[in-house]
């Protein structure tokens, strides 16, 4: 299940990234947090994913 995990989670990333850049397009700071935000979460979650991995070793 890690594999799709991490792929949910990366997946999360690029709409972060998505949102930011739209955000910073439309001069929308609520959006382009949001999409910040969204990248931090995917980012965090991959490490989570990261560290199972370590332990399954």
């Amino acid at each position: 299940m890690g594999i799709v995990d991490k792929a949910k989670n990366t997946a999360e990333k690029l709409a972060g990234q998505a949102k930011e850049a739209v955000g910073d397009a439309t001069n929308n700071d609520d959006l382009k947090a949001e999409g910040k935000k969204d990248q931090a979460k995917g980012s965090i979650k991959n490490a989570g994913e990261d560290v199972k991995d370590a332990f399954k070793k």
